[in-house]
């Protein structure tokens, strides 16, 4: 099994799932829909093409700096009368992201894409361009083992690092929820999502000072 590891991190990012009319909310991480759009934009995908093969992806997410939710609140006019919108937004968070599959050759041409996309890219709407490094690597690991073992990416310090939050596809945790962002179809006029189900939990990225022998370095009596 192998897993295409991505850092999701900016000033702003937004992973709607289920917003409405002039309030677009986010989720607090980023959502399956939301990367393998991204994804698609990278590899040249219209929004009426077939997105079979990227469903069979499997999704996880690492929380390594969850940011803070930022409200843009201003005025908008229609053609009649003014309206008021309400855009909600992650400010400074960072994300470990994860697709996993079995096909190492599919996952490649996703990496090289992303490196080289045919569309902009976006952290899950036109206003949060992404920020370098994007692409990580592909790991020869299965998804969760990825998520675990990937250095820690933010860069508060005040983050706490032995709690951790990874939401993993299919997976058991302390919290099992279910979330409309499974990606059926992205064609503008019939756009589709369904449920699916993510286990949360919390793992700690604590880095354990080795500790220090000190005749470690000393040369054995007759070694010389």
């Amino acid at each position: 099994m192998f897993t295409l590891l991505l850092r999701l991190g900016g000033p702003l990012q937004s992973w709607g799932s289920e917003s409405k009319f002039e309030i677009r909310r986010t989720e607090p991480i980023p959502t399956k829909s939301g990367v393998l759009g991204m994804v698609g934009a990278a590899l040249g995908r219209r929004r009426d093409e077939s997105i079979e093969d990227l469903k069979k992806l499997r999704f996880g997410v690492r929380a390594d700096q969850p940011g803070i939710l930022l409200t843009d609140f201003h005025m908008a006019r229609n053609d009649k009368f003014p309206y008021i919108t309400r855009r909600y937004y992650i400010s400074d968070g960072v994300f470990l992201a994860g697709l996993e599959s079995e096909d190492f050759d599919f996952l490649k041409k996703i990496e090289w894409s992303l490196k080289h996309p045919q569309f902009p890219l976006f952290l899950g709407r036109r206003s949060c361009p992404v920020t370098l490094p994007l692409v990580l690597g592909i790991k020869e690991l299965p998804l969760f083992e990825a998520l675990k073992k990937e250095k820690w990416l933010g860069k508060d310090k005040k983050v706490d690092r032995s709690k951790i939050l990874i939401s993993l596809e299919n997976g058991s945790g302390i919290l099992i929820r279910y979330l409309k962002d499974e990606p059926e179809s992205y064609d503008p006029v019939h756009r589709r999502f369904t449920f699916r189900k993510l286990g949360d939990f919390y793992i700690s990225l604590e880095n354990k000072t080795p500790e220090h022998d000190p005749f470690k370095d000393l040369v054995e009596e007759g070694s010389l």
